[in-house]
């Protein structure tokens, strides 16, 4: 299984990106999708999450209105709609796929360890 994401960047502060995730090697829409971010010598942390489905969506608090998560079937695509950035937001994002298929709604708690395939990561740096 591979997943690649891209869409990473520089952004000024109060700036949007996109985030984009595909896999190859595995029936794509049959697993949750998630993003995490990770800050050199910080914990990851996991900041939103979609359903196989696309219907369930969560998101940390630290994040919630101001990303949006969406899956794109057709495309094979999930991407990570990021507004109104602030330099906090500076770090590696990494989109993983969930361990397990077809999954009811999405974690209540987003663990790294529920994660089965992770991607690369994409750098995100927010200026102040």
């Amino acid at each position: 299984v591979q997943v690649v994401e891209s869409g990473g960047g520089l952004v000024q502060s109060g700036g949007s990106l996109r985030l984009s995730c595909t896999a190859s090697g595995l029936i794509f829409d049959e697993y949750a999708t998630a993003w995490f971010r990770q800050v050199p010598g910080k914990e990851r942390e996991g900041i939103s999450c979609i359903s196989w489905s696309g219907g369930s969506q969560y998101y940390a608090d630290s994040v919630k209105g101001r990303f949006t998560i969406t899956r794109d079937r057709k495309k094979n695509f999930v991407y990570l709609q990021m507004n109104n950035l602030s330099p906090e937001d500076t770090a590696i994002y990494y989109c993983a796929i969930d361990s397990e298929r077809l999954r009811v709604g999405v974690p209540k708690v987003l663990r790294g360890s529920d994660m089965a395939w992770w991607g690369q990561g994409t750098q995100v740096t927010v200026a102040s």
